[in-house]
């Protein structure tokens, strides 16, 4: 059952949506949510049941991985399928007791759920097709402008990263949780709603002290709240904390590259990257250079966004550059 909740997952691949911008990905979604809930036609959502499919075809990620985010949401589709069944007024179809079917309440409804599971397939594969990092910097760059009235971007980016972050956390850790109770005795899936429910109090108790204590640990190692983390790094650095952590990866895959035997592939893996070929696409737009035009020492045209030193890493990769 946890496992087919897909929330803040990322499925590593090389589609076409793979490789978008992730800021062109944010506009996207946000300018198809706001056709999906303006315009209210059968033609239109036609056109965006197909575009839906079209994107789901294109983005690699498997079918049964889509489904997967749909199912935990089928309840609150079907409740919602049959409040307009039963409720709207128009030409009588039948009769249940007191509730009365209408085809007007028939086509609400479908059109309503199927314009919901338009929008929970649409944000999935804007998750399961960027990374959390990509998306954090996209969010962060879209809310730039905003700064001027006074909106945090670095907060609200950093926030979503912890979001997105920590939801596969709790889910992993959840499942441990209930695995661990179940070989104590539990049992969760007999009885009526109200007795599973109440079993699940063995679970919701760790559950809740675990996502604390994951929350308190940040703030307690800076003596702030995580809210004030995100702008005192920045207000004290002058830099984001995930560029920071941008520019920290860049640094040590830039040094594996010049000074270790290890593969591309390697190199990949040891910093979290899905493939080298994500590895290629890093150097190329950090350093202005492919993997092996690096490790060559091939350093004439050093470009891309760069990184700026620090430290004795920093001193190194300068002093390489100058050579």
């Amino acid at each position: 059952m946890l496992t087919d909740i897909t929330i803040g997952q990322f499925f590593p691949g090389e589609s076409i949506l793979h490789r978008l911008d992730p800021r062109v990905k944010v506009v996207l979604l946000f300018c198809l949510i706001i056709a999906i809930f303006i315009f209210d036609t059968p033609g239109t959502y036609g056109a965006l049941a197909i575009l839906t499919i079209g994107l789901s075809l294109t983005s690699g990620v498997p079918l049964l991985t889509l489904v997967k985010s749909i199912r935990p949401l089928w309840w609150i589709l079907a409740f919602t399928f049959l409040i307009h069944l039963c409720s709207t007024p128009g030409e009588k179809i039948t009769q249940i007791w007191i509730f009365e079917l209408t085809y007007e309440g028939l086509a609400k409804g479908f059109f309503l759920c199927l314009r919901l599971t338009l929008l929970i397939l649409l944000s999935s594969l804007l998750t399961f097709t960027t990374s959390p990092l990509s998306l954090t910097d996209a969010m962060e760059a879209l809310l730039k402008p905003l700064k001027i009235i006074g909106v945090p971007a670095h907060e609200l980016a950093m926030m979503m990263t912890i979001a997105l972050r920590f939801v596969p956390t709790l889910i992993e850790e959840t499942d441990k949780i209930m695995k661990a109770q179940q070989s104590r005795g539990s049992d969760f899936s007999s009885g009526h709603f109200l007795r599973r429910l109440y079993s699940l109090t063995p679970v919701l108790v760790p559950l809740f002290i675990s996502a604390f204590r994951r929350a308190d640990d940040l703030a307690m190692a800076m003596g702030v709240s995580p809210s004030a983390l995100a702008r005192l790094f920045d207000d004290e650095f002058g830099i984001p904390p995930m560029k920071w952590l941008l520019q920290q990866r860049a640094r040590h895959v830039y040094k594996d590259l010049i000074d270790s035997d290890l593969s591309l592939t390697e190199i990949a893996e040891r910093y979290y990257f899905s493939s080298a070929g994500y590895l290629s696409a890093f150097c190329r737009r950090v350093f202005g250079l492919s993997p092996i035009k690096i490790r060559r020492g091939d350093l004439s045209c050093v470009g891309g966004e760069g990184i700026e030193p620090e430290g004795e890493e920093g001193e190194g990769l300068e002093e390489t550059k100058e050579a």
